[in-house]
């Protein structure tokens, strides 16, 4: 298995707009082969000291595959590759961390 954490940047404000795409896409991303977790998340309201955030521009996208294999093959799915189209306007950059368990 691996974990991935995509952090997205988006254009100033355009994060609710983003959202609304990104969720046509995730029953489709979450019936792929391989797909064990996939979803949007952003900064929990909270009171703790040492949280850092990400801000109101940015979405993490927390994702679990079954192997590289079944990633790769997310990121060339018809569905991914229309949503890079709808969203192109919003985005200005991904930081991807492709992760081994260390357990």
């Amino acid at each position: 298995m691996i974990h991935v954490i995509a952090t997205i940047e988006l254009a100033t404000g355009t994060r609710e707009t983003f959202l609304t795409e990104f969720r046509k896409i995730i029953s489709d991303v979450r019936a792929e082969k391989g797909c064990i977790e996939y979803g949007p998340a952003v900064d929990a309201l909270t009171d703790l000291s040492n949280q850092a955030k990400v801000g109101p521009d940015k979405v993490v996208v927390v994702e679990k595959w079954e192997d590289l294999d079944a990633l790769k093959a997310h990121s060339v799915a018809p569905h991914m590759q229309a949503y890079r189209v709808n969203v192109k306007d919003y985005v200005l950059g991904v930081h991807l961390l492709v992760l081994d368990p260390a357990d």
